[in-house]
């Protein structure tokens, strides 16, 4: 009897503990993504294009770490670190399988503001040089990334905050329009803060409300003082970079490996001003001594962390939007998903972990992101591989880096923000698509630089939801009469075996920004949804909670009652006469839905399409279609799908 009851309890106990370690092996798999593509990894297929992509993406991780870590008030060799801890922890954390996160130029800015305004130059002779010091740097230098690191650690621990507090679903509020705007306005700012060493000029740090607009002032009060020499080597890179990834970017698909001419330039510049001393002959400014090695890790100083809370915060937000949108983007044209929440957890930690190794502010470049898509990368392995390169670069090449221009480097940055800035010519789309989103562009661009980038980002989201706020109310609603003459038509004019393919789905909300992913959705889930039949009254019930989509077939919800068989072509039709208004991102959203089903076999009409509507549908990406997909009326729809079946018939039985 003993014997029964500690079997009995042994097999209670495994039962128990069997679920507890699946549920721990799952939370693993969704914490740490690199469990789930690692195993899976092919070597033969990937890991050709990953060392390629690998070696390009360690070309712009040097560049731009050089860059950013000067343009983040710092000593250049901190930009190099910057460029392989988040690198590393975020191949660990991140979803994004083309994401390059390092150094940010938006992130840099925002943290130099926190260093110049508890670290300004003026005390830099109140420190000397010492070789006992962490390596071999000035206290001042060590000061000052202790406060950039400071600023890292504060905003990655705000971003791992967000992550527990699940604010990663509230992310629809960021629109495409006001991330475009802020990104542009972000990126005029550090084309801005180049302007000094693009002139060869000395000009003290400016920053603060309507900065922007001094430094240009300061600049042409003082147009006397631009170097020559460091103008014309500024152009003549510019010039060089633009057109030679122009070449590269025409014949990336005849020529198997592009040309880094980022590296190319760096070692032609900075050959030259070694052999004709440029430094001493002309005054061009240099980067100056890059220390060798990496120093044991150190905690950022706590106390300055209340002093840098409104930094840490932009960097938070900044970086999380600036990053999010490439994740997105990336999943979106490779076919996979992206957790919004734990993009936060990714980037949090790359910003924590990293302070504690003298790292400046990280986040995901879309120059750096833009160069894997063009270099074929599969996976973060080619991250990983461009981590190892780097480290080569901090150990060995560093200190040969001495001779290189600053405007040679300045210039690197602003040939690197083209994406961004090239983001301007969005303006011609949103003004066909909806001018209040044009108006919220234009808006959140000028709050933008005549701030900063937080607060544009911040007025952008604000102004969004008060308009959409505002334009709701004014909304229409459909009219029952016309929903039931609608299904009498359905149930008279169509024969029993074309009905049962068809599914028509009414739109009866404006589509917008807060409802885009719920309509895509419903929309999905009405087309894969199988055995329905079986659940008839779960069916109803989810059909009456539903506010959004409002489904017809058969004069009723269950429209997949009678399911086609797989080599039956199915019809989905929307009827739009519910949207009385919609922004850029509903519309985005519509086009994205047409495509899906069109990939999934389904033919896809549109009915009651007004005619802004439809253009704003052709300026978003005008679906691909031979037969028309808009119509009058739905039952102009169905009479289309039904004439179509016919003559697809007759011509079957002529073949035969």
């Amino acid at each position: 009897m003993t014997g029964t009851k500690r079997k009995k309890k042994g097999m209670l106990w495994s039962k128990m503990q069997t679920p507890h370690c699946e549920d721990f092996k799952q939370w693993c798999r969704r914490r740490l993504p690199i469990l789930e593509w690692a195993p899976q990894y092919n070597l033969k297929e990937n890991l050709l294009p990953d060392t390629m992509s690998g070696i390009m993406l360690a070309v712009q991780q040097v560049t731009q770490g050089l860059a950013f870590a000067i343009l983040s008030s710092v000593h250049p060799v901190f930009g190099l670190y910057g460029s392989l801890f988040p690198a590393i922890i975020y191949a660990i954390f991140g979803m994004g399988r083309h994401v390059a996160t390092g150094t940010f130029a938006l992130t840099s800015l925002i943290s130099a503001n926190a260093v110049e305004r508890l670290v300004p130059l003026s005390s830099q002779n109140l420190t000397t040089q010492s070789n006992t010091s962490t390596l071999g740097l000035s206290e001042f230098e060590l000061r000052r990334i202790g406060v950039a690191a400071a600023v890292s650690f504060l905003g990655g621990v705000i971003q791992v905050a967000m992550f527990a507090l699940q604010l990663g679903s509230a992310t629809f509020l960021l629109t495409e329009p006001v991330i475009s705007a802020m990104t542009t306005g972000a990126a005029t700012h550090v084309v801005t803060s180049q302007v000094k060493y693009l002139l060869g000029m000395k000009m003290p740090y400016i920053s603060g409300p309507l900065g922007f607009f001094y430094i240009y002032a300061y600049v042409f009060e003082n147009i006397k003082s631009v170097r020559l020499e460091a103008l014309l080597l500024s152009l003549l890179s510019i010039v060089v970079l633009v057109l030679v990834k122009e070449l590269n970017e025409q014949f990336k698909r005849k020529i198997k490996v592009v040309l880094p001419v980022d590296l190319v330039l760096i070692i032609a510049a900075s050959f030259a001003c070694y052999c004709t001393n440029m430094e001493i002959t002309y005054g061009l400014e240099v980067v100056g001594h890059i220390p060798k090695g990496i120093p044991p890790p150190r905690a950022p100083p706590m106390n300055v962390l209340s002093a840098v809370i409104t930094e840490a915060f932009g960097v938070a937000l900044v970086g999380y939007v600036a990053s999010l949108a490439l994740a997105q983007g990336s999943a979106k044209k490779y076919k996979y998903s992206v957790d919004d929440n734990q993009e936060f957890l990714a980037h949090g930690l790359s910003n924590v972990i990293p302070s504690f190794f003298f790292c400046i502010p990280s986040a995901a470049a879309m120059g750096r992101t833009a160069g894997l898509y063009s270099t074929g990368a599969k996976t973060q392995v080619a991250c990983l591989i461009s981590c190892i390169l780097v480290l080569i670069v901090i150990y060995a090449v560093g200190p040969l880096l001495y001779w290189l221009p600053m405007c040679v480097l300045a210039s690197i940055i602003v040939v690197g923000l083209k994406g961004m800035l090239i983001q301007f010519r969005d303006l011609k789309k949103y003004w066909n698509v909806d001018k209040i989103d044009w108006g919220i562009w234009v808006s959140t661009y000028v709050f933008t630089i005549c701030f900063a980038a937080n607060v544009g980002l911040l007025f952008g989201v604000v102004c969004t939801i008060a308009i959409v706020i505002g334009r709701f109310p004014r909304a229409k609603t459909l009219s029952i009469k016309n929903m039931k003459e609608m299904e009498l038509k359905v149930k008279t004019e169509m024969d029993g075996e074309t009905l049962q393919q068809v599914k028509i789905v009414s739109i009866n909300n404006p589509l917008v920004f807060l409802n885009a992913k719920k309509f895509h959705t419903d929309i999905m889930t009405i087309i894969q949804k199988e055995n329905v039949s079986n659940q008839l009254l779960d069916d109803v019930s989810k059909c009456e909670q539903n506010t959004l989509l409002n489904s017809l077939s058969n004069g009723n919800c269950n429209e997949e009652a009678s399911q086609p068989g797989p080599s039956e072509k199915c019809f989905l039709i929307l009827d739009c006469s519910g949207v009385t208004f919609f922004d850029y991102s509903g519309v985005s959203m519509l086009v994205e839905v047409y495509n899906d089903c069109k990939s999934r076999s389904v033919d896809v009409s549109l009915a009651h399409c007004t005619a802004s509507l439809v253009k704003a549908m052709k300026y978003c990406g005008n679906p691909d279609s031979e037969k028309p997909i808009y119509f009058d009326s739905v039952s102009a729809a169905l009479s289309n799908i039904y004439s179509n079946k016919n003559l697809s018939k007759l011509s079957d039985h002529s073949e035969v």
